[in-house]
């Protein structure tokens, strides 16, 4: 009976897991959920966070949670995390340098795209 209460005593006085446990205020949960959403996963590299399975992802889920939880805005967030991974950790990377090539690419397959095109519907004339 005293190790039940012992167990009991120390799943009450234990932190939440916030990596797979919901946030009591809804609006606070709703920006942590719409934040992880736009953070990729370090681990899956194809998943967001808040799609993964991998214990790295349930881990940012708690850090997310537990930032958002002491009031911290989803987008310093988000800063503190590219500057901790890197741009990389961002579904929308900020316009740099380094990531300009990323942004530039859709547009230049779409001209070349558009050019093969227009090549092919001339030859056929």
């Amino acid at each position: 009976m005293s190790l039940f209460l012992a167990l009991a005593l120390a799943a009450a006085t234990t932190a939440p897991d916030y990596g797979n446990t919901q946030l009591a205020d809804p609006s606070a949960e709703a920006q942590a959920r719409a934040l992880m959403g736009e953070l990729r996963c370090v681990v899956c590299q194809g998943q967001s966070i808040a799609d993964s399975d991998a214990d790295m992802a349930a881990d940012m889920r708690a850090l997310v949670r537990q930032r958002i939880a002491k009031g911290e805005s989803p987008d310093a967030i988000r800063h503190w995390l590219i500057e901790r991974y890197g741009d990389y950790v961002s579904y929308d990377p900020p316009l740099s340098g380094a990531t300009a090539l990323l942004w530039a690419t859709p547009i230049l397959l779409l001209g070349v795209g558009a050019w093969i095109a227009r090549s092919s519907f001339r030859k056929r004339r």
